[in-house]
């Protein structure tokens, strides 16, 4: 069977809801297709959920710090059982909500999975939706390992589905979710270890305050091993044996769990592309300036599916899906500005950054100054017994631009925001110095750091 429409839509989160939402709303016959409960990674298996069980950790950690100057932090604790009930209040309605809205706005919404059948049409289950434009905005799925064992381990989502914490937590990787799942799991009283098989983890941050944070990590109680690579994970007499090597060397690792947390690809290989002539490859949907396929006018792509050179953060798929919108309903017309896009670890302390590194503006050929400082000698820092926190930031030299900014500390992913305002609108370095802050504040430490 047969059906026509407008527009299709492959998947259900940011980008795709954005763009169906916009088309529909103009009159535009549009149908969803999604093999996943209704609502995208962001709401159901990444930022939000994850942010609950962060927010409690930041609780824990608060007063655990505070012990000794005022707080008693005797009986502090996390209840991994009644914290999971209250992560659910948040996640299990937005797929039936989802469903509703689409219902409400006369979209079509179709459950399975998505492939084409044509230049512009796509076979979902023993359907045939055939639309004058399709938008790919289907999201991630973790990276391929290629190594023995993978049915053993555990992917995020299944981590933030947790009735019961496990004893011994390995991480495979040591990215964004590594880190902020470690610094929740140890809280809750896991063991937890870290592998990762680069030099430095988190290679998109300042490698100066990722040192920092890597010692605030161990010094908590979080084993991270650097230039370690997973072979091979085995299941032995009721526990998970992890094979690495280091420097030459054979290591072995004992879990109880070991969560994939090694990166993540576009959710796309199986979507018979070359079947409509789409072009891609492991970074996503080969798109042109408008987010249009450079091989099939018919199909745009938005979010992590699309090649874009955004960085893959949910506010900017959500921002892709309005570029691609416009351009389905008054022609390629808008082009996506990537500069001052801000983004977070939520480890605790948090890390930030905005803009260009170090390297990447000396690969530029920038005349820039640094100012950097480690902060915890600072106020704002010792009167909550932060630790570790500090900053560093790059102007241009001549113009005072802010060419990037990072941050390590408590509010450090609120504070990032005044960078990025002032690099998205032109604000110079200057501007941000005589701005008057509200005090005592974390945003009033900003006129002390470009």
């Amino acid at each position: 069977m047969t059906r026509k429409f407008d527009l299709v839509v492959i998947g259900t989160g940011e980008a795709a809801s954005t763009v169906s939402s916009r088309c529909r709303s103009v009159g535009w016959q549009v149908a969803v297709i999604d093999s996943r409960p209704f609502g995208g990674t962001c709401k159901l298996r990444g930022c939000d959920p994850k942010k609950v069980l962060v927010g409690a950790a930041e609780a824990v950690d608060w007063v655990r710090r505070m012990k000794g100057k005022g707080i008693r932090a005797e009986e502090i604790c996390i209840d991994w059982q009644e914290l999971m009930r209250f992560k659910r209040s948040f996640t299990e309605p937005v797929p039936r909500n989802q469903e509703e809205e689409f219902a409400k706005a006369g979209i079509a919404a179709f459950h399975g999975r998505a492939r084409f059948a044509g230049p512009s049409s796509v076979q979902v289950n023993d359907e045939v939706l055939e639309g004058r434009y399709v938008v790919i905005a289907a999201g991630q799925k973790p990276a391929d390992l290629k190594i023995a064992g993978t049915e053993h381990l555990t992917r995020s989502e299944r981590f933030l589905e947790l009735d019961e914490l496990p004893k011994r937590i390995l991480f495979i990787g040591g990215g964004y979710i590594a880190f902020e799942f470690a610094h929740v799991a140890v809280r809750a009283g896991a063991q937890v270890t870290i592998a990762d098989r680069g030099p430095r983890p988190l290679p998109r941050f300042d490698p100066d305050l990722v040192d920092q944070l890597v010692k605030s990590s161990r010094e908590l109680g979080v084993d991270v091993h650097l230039g370690t690579e997973v072979r091979g994970v085995e299941k032995s007499s009721g526990q998970l044996v992890v094979r690495a090597s280091a420097s030459g060397q054979q290591r072995t690792f004992e879990a109880d769990m070991v969560v994939h947390a090694a990166g993540r690809v576009p959710e796309i290989d199986d979507m018979n592309l070359d079947v409509a002539g789409v072009a891609w490859d492991g970074q996503g949907v080969k798109v042109n300036e408008f987010l249009q396929s450079v091989s099939n006018p018919a199909v745009y792509a938005a979010g992590d599916a699309a090649a874009s050179g955004g960085p893959r953060l949910t506010p900017v798929a959500g921002y892709e899906g309005i570029i691609v919108a416009a351009n389905l309903l008054k022609g390629n017309h808008q082009k996506p500005n990537f500069l001052g896009i801000p983004t977070v670890v939520f480890a605790i302390p948090p890390l930030a950054a905005v803009g260009l590194s170090e390297s990447e503006a000396h690969k530029q050929a920038l005349k820039f100054k640094v100012k950097k400082e480690m902060t915890s000698n600072w106020y704002s820092s010792r009167r909550i017994a932060e630790k570790y926190s500090g900053f560093k930031v790059l102007v241009e030299e001549g113009t005072d631009r802010i060419l990037g900014a990072h941050l390590l500390g408590i509010e450090a992913e609120e504070v990032i925001n005044l960078f990025g305002v002032a690099m998205r609108s032109g604000m110079r370095a200057t501007d941000l110095k005589h701005m008057l802050y509200a005090y005592p504040t974390r945003g009033s430490d900003v006129p002390y750091m470009p």
